[in-house]
């Protein structure tokens, strides 16, 4: 974990030997001389660790160690001395010291209390996290589609570095999970999953939400509490709908993804976060860029690498490859024993196109398992709107007779864009908005499928 160090020491010589070792290990270093040059450097910039001695001049270890606990300081403190004592290390103990090291320092036995006191700090996110996060979790389930192929190669090296994954696709399309398998493929997949659902939360809080805010920043605020990009740290951040976030949240979000520095809402204080940052969005940042509502220099540094999750409709071939491994699934859950979904309830839901995508796909067959009373799913389980859709209202197409699934799903689609476009009067960028695709994506399939226009 890197981690933001502070280390305080009138010894130039040992400070100098400090800062050098803690830099080969990865972290971030700040020296200071004395105790009043470390409370200067606590008042502007959030630190994980502080190593100081206690024997200095002017403000002693002692007397830093209480001004830190009444400044409210979070750092874990480690104490070097060379003046050791038992009095010493109880009263710096019941002062905030997370541990107690004499002078000369013994740079391995540092390295595990360095080690330990990080490994607290990571695991009281980790819970902190957990916590906060009550989002729900669930598995990915590749299909044998090569489009979810291609998409989960990709997500796979690109969970192999730090770069930043921006993960586009429709509503109930699979975008938080497949973060999450991101997560668990990455090198931080012993720290923490911290998932921001920014439409969720209303403008007023978003900003506190990510950042923290101080004790008394606004109605309400009546301590310190830290932001979910500082619960991340040594993990990664979710951050799902990035596309409405506001414009002065833009700003800010851009910013910490320049430094990895920002201030929590009423601190003056820097802070810094240590954690892999994913966004997801339902919306066309790129045309929402074009129109001036989305920041174009954050767009490009949201979209490093681009993972685009494609509908169900684009890939029926994958829907009984879900539809069983969710009815496994719910069995489990509900201790229903072995269920299996009857040949002709298959064929509907492998015909039916999904606009709820991989969500709709999973509650029908939660559905299903809670009524049946069979281990076999049967098709009066299905919602009506599977089931038996209206006429003209989106559901199953008619197929010509004889016609395979995959003739069926390319007459579906077919009508379904025209109807949109004329719905539109041909305009491409509305109609594209209609179905929740891409307008590159709509134009790709208006010529694949040979559309007027």
């Amino acid at each position: 974990m890197k981690a933001s160090v502070l280390i305080v020491d009138d010894d130039a010589g040992l400070r100098r030997a400090l800062a050098d070792r803690m830099r080969f290990w990865g972290h971030a270093v700040t020296a200071a001389a004395d105790g009043a040059e470390a409370l200067e450097a606590v008042r502007t910039k959030g630190f994980d660790l502080i190593l100081l001695d206690l024997n200095m001049p002017g403000i002693s270890g002692l007397d830093l160690l209480r001004q830190l606990g009444s400044d409210g300081s979070e750092a874990d403190r480690v104490v070097l001395t060379a003046h050791g004592s038992v009095e010493k290390a109880v009263e710096a103990m019941k002062l905030g010291a997370v541990e107690f090291l004499l002078k000369p320092a013994d740079f391995d036995l540092l390295k595990g209390i360095v080690d330990r006191a990080l490994e607290r700090r990571r695991l009281v996110r980790v819970n902190a996290a957990l916590e906060q996060d009550s989002a729900e979790r669930g598995g990915l389930v590749e299909g044998p589609s090569p489009a979810m192929h291609r998409l989960m190669e990709t997500a796979r090296r690109a969970a192999a570095s730090d770069a930043l994954i921006l993960i586009t696709g429709e509503s109930g399309s699979g975008k938080q999970v497949l973060a999450e398998a991101i997560h668990r493929e990455s090198a931080r997949a012993r720290g923490p999953f911290v998932h921001v659902n920014c439409v969720a939360i209303s403008d007023e809080l978003i900003e506190s939400t990510l950042f923290g805010h101080e004790k008394g920043a606004f109605t309400g605020a009546v301590a310190r509490k830290p932001g979910k990009l500082e619960t991340a740290a040594g993990g990664t951040a979710f951050l799902d709908e990035v596309g409405d976030i506001s414009p002065k949240l833009q700003t800010k979000l851009l910013h910490f993804l320049e430094s990895g520095e920002f201030e929590r809402v009423g601190g003056t204080r820097t802070q810094s976060a240590d954690c892999r940052l994913i966004a997801a969005t339902n919306r066309d940042l790129e045309q929402a860029k074009e129109e001036g509502h989305f920041r174009e220099d954050l767009y490009f540094r949201l979209n490093v690498i681009n993972l685009r999750i494609p509908p169900l409709r684009e890939r029926p071939e994958d829907i009984p490859v879900l539809a069983r491994a969710f009815v496994e699934r719910f069995a489990g859950e509900l201790k229903r024993g072995p269920l299996e979904l009857a040949p002709e309830t298959l064929q509907v839901m492998a015909a039916y196109p999904w606009p709820g995508n991989v969500r709709q796909l999973r509650n029908a067959v939660e559905r299903m398992a809670v009524l049946a009373t069979t281990p076999r799913l049967t098709l009066e389980l299905l919602p009506p709107e599977i089931s038996d859709p209206p006429a003209g209202g989106g559901g199953v197409p008619e197929p010509a007779s004889g016609a395979s699934l995959k003739e069926a799903m390319r007459a579906f689609k077919k009508r379904t864009i025209e109807e949109a476009l004329a719905a539109t009067g041909g305009n491409k960028t509305k109609a594209a908005d209609r179905l929740g695709l891409q307008r590159t994506h709509l134009s790709k399939l208006v010529r694949e499928l040979g559309i007027d226009g």
